[in-house]
């Protein structure tokens, strides 16, 4: 049995580093190194505060503002526009919405006031129908002219928008707020077709109104002739006179042409010599070229019509 001569194997011992010494060796200045610092930072704030604008820091303040003012200035020109970028997006779509909305009422506006005129010109136009209405006594069925007669026809025609579905039929006058715009040729279910007195096949009895002369007034065959309507009076002795109005003598059952609708004026008169005559021109109250609304002489009753006293 053998001894073991050897000294006991000693556990390492480990030395603890003081705070000093893990601030040193981290390369932090000490705790009385940063207290130090500190009061003279605090001395150095109550002598600057208390020696106003005489404080010996004031050189090294302006010293520090004239290098890092620039410098802060140049950031703030980079940085700026970077960091206010997401509002300015934000404020740019709303801008743009609110601008499209502006545009949008804008057209609108613009729309409306296009149309303001042809309303107004529709409402004169019932209005005036409706006087008409009440001044002659008849029922008329309302309608618009849709189209003219082609040049090839060699005729003064007009189409209008109702038919036989609104009751009309061939040989119905027709009206508008001025005067007697023609009479009705042809009809389908839903437009009719209406021969204007302007027409050179047209010939309507007229009557004087201040001395209830008859006579017959015929079309010259043009929408804008200088001498589009003719009279003749039945008393060959009778002379007309410049501004007489004269209106429907009125034909049997009132078709085609009911009586007293207006249908123009005298505007000149020619003796024809050789017949020992008078011939008369006519300045027809309608104008031709802007035929819109007119209405259609039907009888009393019917669903859809202008009765006479409706709108009084």
């Amino acid at each position: 049995m053998s001894l073991d001569t050897r000294p006991p194997r000693q556990s390492p011992v480990r030395q603890v580093a003081t705070p000093r010494e893990r601030n040193e060796a981290r390369g932090l200045p000490s705790r009385s190194l940063l207290l130090a610092l500190v009061l003279a930072c605090v001395a150095l704030m109550v002598v600057d505060l208390g020696s106003g604008e005489d404080s010996p820091v004031a050189p090294a303040r302006r010293l520090v503002g004239e290098v890092l003012g620039p410098a802060e200035a140049g950031v703030s020109e980079v940085l700026g526009p970077l960091v206010a970028l997401p509002g300015n997006l934000r404020t740019n779509d709303a801008l743009r919405e609110e601008n499209a909305e502006l545009e949008a009422r804008i057209d609108a506006l613009e729309q409306e006031d296009r149309k303001a005129d042809y309303e107004e010109n529709r409402l004169e136009a019932w209005a005036g129908l409706a006087e008409m209405a009440n001044g002659t006594g008849y029922t008329l069925a309302p309608a618009r002219v849709i189209s003219y007669g082609s040049a090839q026809s060699f005729s003064n025609t007009v189409t209008i928008s109702a038919g036989t579905d609104a009751g009309l039929r061939p040989d119905m006058t027709v009206l508008n707020a001025d005067g007697l715009v023609g009479r009705i040729i042809e009809v389908t279910s839903q437009t009719a077709t209406v021969l204007l007195v302007v027409d050179a096949g047209s010939t309507v009895g007229g009557r004087v109104g201040d001395n209830m002369e008859n006579g017959m007034v015929e079309g010259r065959g043009g929408l804008e002739d200088d001498e589009p309507l003719e009279l003749r009076l039945l008393d060959n002795t009778v002379v007309p006179e410049k501004g007489q109005a004269v209106v429907t003598w009125g034909s049997e059952g009132g078709a085609p042409y009911v009586s007293g609708v207006p249908i123009g004026e005298v505007d000149k008169v020619f003796e024809e010599l050789r017949l020992g005559t008078y011939r008369a021109v006519l300045e027809p109250y309608v104008d031709f070229t802007k035929l819109d609304l007119v209405g259609v002489v039907v009888p009393a009753g019917g669903d859809g019509v202008i009765e006479p006293g409706a709108f009084e």
